[in-house]
């Protein structure tokens, strides 16, 4: 049956491709898309990710319109592609065969924009550029989206292998915090953490004078400025354009283009320059959402995720997956907070939820009551959830709080999840009742 419907593509004058959508594998391409990109048959796409072979990116592209294709219904946009230097109004659909979301995309060229490799002298695209990278990224859903959007627009549009934005960081280094890479290349933002000021120290003092750094080849400063060399050769870099990034007068980071063609580089200094104002901008309004996330998904007092993030997180939890469920509550917090006061309490629950930290990732814990926590440990297998939970109560065991445990592992969730953490909680409630009486307590009075 598809083959049929390959067919029915095959000989269309639009572009037409198809690749899986959790996969990101090529499944096909028809004649005028082979011939687009220069390919002769389709062994030449198969096993292939599209986002290698139509946009020469490592991972992803960050402007896939996956997340709004549902079946029966197309999404269409427009978009200039830099990797074959032409414009296209796209039309994108998912359809749903042998068990596989398949995104189908259909491209109009409109040949009105096509563009020859940008040179020096080739001011006039400047403004066109600037504006469409710009339409993209501000169109995102959130600014790290736009973010990523831009850098691959800057890379690709002008031929970098690599695109990136370092911060400074809280101890006055600077982190590399945003990258696109180029197929060929490596990703390099994991690495590159923690660099000293002092270690940049020639592009700072550039940077604090507004201007840019450029360096057409490496080998030149190699005995001039070898902490700087030190640092790009292991990169394979052989020249970049790097720029500043400022707050009014303030260096807050800086972000670039490595090795992209010599003859485009005075252009790509002019570009980025223009840029920047619009990178800061976005780093600020990233700032800005992540404390409002903050205040409406974590509670102030121990640093857990809230109530409102459990159900955000319970919402979206794919039905397939395993799922590890453990709740937590503090035991006697009411007496501390009677007998020694509220301060103590939230030393209490401060300290509890540091424990519950330790052995689970941050993420996964949840405040979801004045004295309860809940844990949801998404894809763990059993054997390291309830490793995980055991390490827990013997470490429990040696401290100075204590909170009763219930805990429920999943192989797959289904909708009734809340049945399962009701019944983690009733789980609790025994180990509760277990524990007031190994003590000798009334547990009708102790009952919290």
């Amino acid at each position: 049956m598809m083959a049929d419907i390959w067919d029915f593509f095959e000989n269309m004058d639009e572009l037409v491709y198809v690749a899986d959508m959790d996969t990101y594998d090529m499944v096909y391409m028809n004649r005028r898309a082979m011939t687009q990109y220069a390919l002769t048959s389709p062994e030449q796409y198969q096993n292939r990710k599209c986002y290698e072979l139509l946009q020469s990116c490592s991972s992803p592209c960050a402007m896939c319109t996956n997340s709004k294709l549902c079946p029966g219904e197309f999404f269409e946009w427009s978009r200039y592609n830099p990797i074959v230097k032409r414009a296209y109004i796209l039309k994108d659909t998912m359809v749903i065969r042998d068990g596989r979301r398949l995104r189908i995309e259909i491209t109009i060229d409109m040949n009105v924009h096509q563009r020859e490799k940008l040179t020096i002298e080739d001011q006039t695209d400047t403004e066109a550029l600037i504006n469409e990278g710009l339409r993209f990224a501000l169109a995102a859903e959130t600014p790290i989206r736009s973010i990523d959007i831009l850098l691959q627009y800057m890379g690709q549009s002008f031929s970098g292998e690599r695109a990136y934005i370092f911060e400074r960081n809280s101890q006055n280094s600077f982190d590399n915090t945003f990258e696109w890479c180029s197929d060929q290349v490596l990703p390099q933002k994991n690495i590159l953490i923690n660099i000293p000021e002092q270690d940049l120290n020639s592009w700072v003092q550039a940077f604090n004078r507004n201007e840019n750094v450029l360096i057409t080849d490496i080998e030149a400063i190699r005995t001039a400025d070898p902490d700087v060399y030190s640092l790009l050769k292991p990169q394979n870099i052989h020249s970049l354009v790097v720029s500043p990034i400022m707050d009014g007068r303030r260096l807050i980071g800086f972000y670039g283009i490595d090795n992209p063609p010599l003859e485009l580089m005075s252009h790509i200094s002019f570009t980025l320059q223009l840029f920047g104002h619009f990178i800061s901008s976005i780093l600020k309004r990233r700032d800005l959402v992540e404390r409002l996330e903050n205040l409406s998904f974590y509670d102030q007092l121990t640093g857990a995720k809230n109530r409102h993030a459990m159900n955000e997180f319970l919402s979206v939890l794919p039905i397939k997956t395993s799922l590890g469920i453990l709740y937590a509550d503090v035991m006697g917090l009411k007496q501390i907070n009677d007998t020694q006061g509220h301060q103590a309490g939230d030393q209490t629950l401060i300290r509890c939820c540091r424990c519950l930290m330790e052995h689970f990732p941050k993420n996964t814990v949840f405040r979801v009551g004045g004295d309860e926590f809940l844990i949801l440990c998404e894809n763990w297998s059993q054997m390291e959830f309830e490793h995980a939970v055991n390490c827990l109560k013997n470490d429990m065991i040696e401290g100075v709080s204590f909170m009763a445990v219930g805990s429920v592992w999943l192989p797959c969730c289904d909708e009734n999840i809340e049945k399962y953490i009701s019944d983690a909680d009733s789980r609790m409630y025994e180990n509760k009742r277990a524990y007031y009486q190994s003590k000798g307590h009334d547990r009708r009075k102790r009952r919290e």
